[in-house]
């Protein structure tokens, strides 16, 4: 099915524990924090209903129209028409929501390109793909273990419980959980959670090697969120995207949550505990959506690089049309990273479907947590002043004698004055706010740490063919009277 907005909203009033400090959240779509965020979502939902998008946003399968986020593609084709879905459902947004509803549906849909590489699981993860697909669950995930959990010997010296999630006890109608798990983001206006771990476990942790699902408002979970930039938004006026698109971001506890069988998907499992995203498309469909959301955003970027050349003037000066030229060099390359995941597409995992191109996926990813810093500092420097010299407010115009001063003297033969203060309000909103602060740590870090993305690169790079090229060249350098090697 495919669920309206007003369904959506209406869901999130259904108990959950949210925390704010030690506020307790009653209602996330009415309160200050989480409103416009949850209306962000609901507008995503509509759009997906919406009779001009219909058949670019959605598939018919097993009698019922679907979210395409769903499709388990078996061509390029499909492959494609994923890919086009991403980006409608970005643009919006303008690409600032990476945790958006069809971000952990692709992961979960690639997973099920094989989902018998979790054994006596494998029918709780089909059945848990049909439950999302035929709900149009929106669902967030925390697949990292908090920080303080990273020397389990100290809480064990202490005499203290190991904060990260784990199963705490079995029973035959489930499992016990308790512990944290970082970082669900939206999960405060989610209806699922997905649990898992993205980075290696050791042998030994076979309690923390837990995979699972549970509804947000299950007893015992709590979602601790940081400190929301919404509620400091005055008007959509003076701060455009942080008014509307603060996706927040929360820690989750499970204090004794019971999770049934048929929601568990990897169980005292190290090795497949990683293995689930790698060794499935889960990784492939995942990502590329966060490739093609990351180019919407940049796209978003240069765009406001160029008005803000042209609002100061200086979009003709040899030196900036180089450092523009150099903006949209780099936005072609993202482009073209992902235009070549479907057209290096694979068959993989399984025969008869088809997956984005893995190592082109992950150079996407290097390619964002590289140059979103370098992207914002451009931003900053085309700016230079102009944010700093605007009026501390909107205020200013409702003054006859002030507001007739700003319109004066704040203007330029380019751009009128409340134009310009507009744009350098959108402009600081993602170079010099809290929101844009968090865009930068959000883009360096969201796909694992630098060494963990350079990693995946490593894997799935075709060392031996390029090996072998330099071991033919070596082959034929023969020293002086010695007969050459035949070419093999």
């Amino acid at each position: 099915m495919l669920k309206s907005g007003k369904d959506y909203l209406e869901g999130l009033r259904d108990g959950r524990t949210v925390y704010i400090g030690r506020e307790r959240v009653d209602d996330v779509t009415t309160h200050p924090a989480f409103r416009n965020l949850a209306r962000a979502f609901a507008d995503f939902y509509d759009l997906k209903r919406d009779p001009a998008q219909r058949e670019a946003l959605s598939y018919e399968e097993d009698g019922d129209r679907h979210s395409i986020y769903y499709l388990k593609a078996k061509t390029k084709d499909q492959l494609a028409a994923r890919s086009k879905a991403h980006r409608i459902l970005a643009e919006p947004s303008f690409g600032l929501l990476g945790r958006s509803p069809d971000y952990i549906a692709s992961f979960v849909t690639g997973m099920n390109l094989k989902p018998e590489l979790f054994g006596q699981y494998a029918d709780n993860v089909r059945n848990y793909f049909k439950f999302m697909r035929d709900n149009d669950i929106f669902a967030a995930h925390a697949i990292v273990s908090p920080q303080a959990s990273r020397d389990p010997d100290f809480f064990q010296r202490k005499n203290l419980p190991n904060p990260a999630c784990r199963v705490i006890a079995e029973k035959d109608d489930g499992v016990v959980i308790s512990g944290m798990k970082m970082l669900a983001t939206g999960s405060a206006v989610a209806e699922e959670i997905w649990i898992g771990n993205i980075l290696p476990l050791s042998p030994e942790a076979k309690a923390e090697s837990v995979t699972f699902a549970v509804p947000c408002n299950a007893p015992g979970v709590s979602l601790w969120s940081r400190k929301p930039f919404a509620p400091a938004a005055q008007s959509e006026f003076e701060a455009p995207l942080t008014s509307r698109f603060d996706e927040a971001d929360a820690m989750v506890m499970f204090d004794n949550v019971k999770v049934p069988w048929e929601r568990v998907f990897v169980h005292n499992d190290p090795a497949l505990s990683r293995g689930l995203y790698i060794e499935t498309a889960a990784h492939a469909y995942g990502n590329h959506h966060s490739n093609v959301r990351l180019m919407v955003k940049m796209q978003f970027l240069v765009g406001l690089c160029s008005r803000i050349a042209q609002a100061n003037g200086a979009a003709e000066v040899p030196a900036v049309r180089e450092n523009l030229g150099r903006l949209a060099a780099l936005e072609a390359l993202l482009e073209a990273i992902v235009a070549g995941q479907i057209e290096a597409c694979e068959e993989w995992p399984v025969p008869g479907h088809v997956t984005f191109n893995r190592r082109m996926m992950y150079a996407g990813l290097n390619w964002g947590v590289e140059n979103y810093s370098a992207v914002i500092d451009t931003l900053r420097e085309l700016c230079g002043g102009g944010m700093l010299q605007m009026p501390a407010d909107g205020s200013v115009l409702e003054d006859g004698e002030l507001g007739e001063q700003f319109r004066t003297f704040w203007q330029t033969p380019h751009m009128s004055a409340l134009d310009r203060m507009k744009l350098f309000r959108l402009a600081w909103d993602i170079v010099g706010s809290e929101l844009g602060g968090r865009h930068l740590q959000y883009e360096k870090f969201f796909p694992g740490a630098s060494f963990v993305v350079r990693n995946h690169n490593y894997r799935e790079a075709p060392w031996k063919a390029w090996q072998d090229r330099i071991d033919t060249i070596l082959s034929r350098m023969t020293p002086p009277n010695e007969p050459a090697e035949a070419a093999e």
